[in-house]
């Protein structure tokens, strides 16, 4: 049974609503349908959201997957918090006009720790449990 990643799989996706919900609004002020229609604000909506897109479905997995196999819960709950920081700091960081400089580093460089920790967690658990 798992616990722990219906608990950040829950906070995750109320915060890509709301990168969903900007992008929306924005196509609205800007009367944009389809793409970007070279407005800077609408891309930089749409890339924050696709990326988020792109990357937390991957870690939730690695997440539930390293839980099933019995992962401690407090691992599981550090990997979740790296994940949701780097995606929140990425998200900020990327949305504004100039860019804050480094978020975009730090926010994939958290990403990429929980992805990394969770594929190894993941590695590890299954070899033991396979031998």
């Amino acid at each position: 049974m798992i616990h722990v990643t219906p608990i950040f799989a829950g906070v995750l996706t109320f915060l890509y609503v709301y990168l969903a919900v900007r992008v929306i609004t924005t196509r609205r002020t800007a009367r944009v349908g389809l793409g970007d229609g070279g407005n800077a604000e609408m891309l930089r909506g749409i890339r924050v959201h696709g990326n988020f897109a792109e990357y937390v479905p991957l870690g939730l997995l690695l997440m539930a997957m390293a839980e099933l196999q019995g992962a401690p819960s407090w691992m599981v709950s550090i990997i979740g918090f790296i994940l949701l920081a780097g995606r929140l700091i990425h998200a900020y960081g990327v949305s504004r006009q100039p860019e804050i400089s480094g978020s975009r580093t730090l926010g994939m460089g958290l990403t990429f720790t929980a992805l990394v920790t969770a594929a190894l967690v993941n590695l590890v658990l299954g070899l033991y449990q396979a031998l």
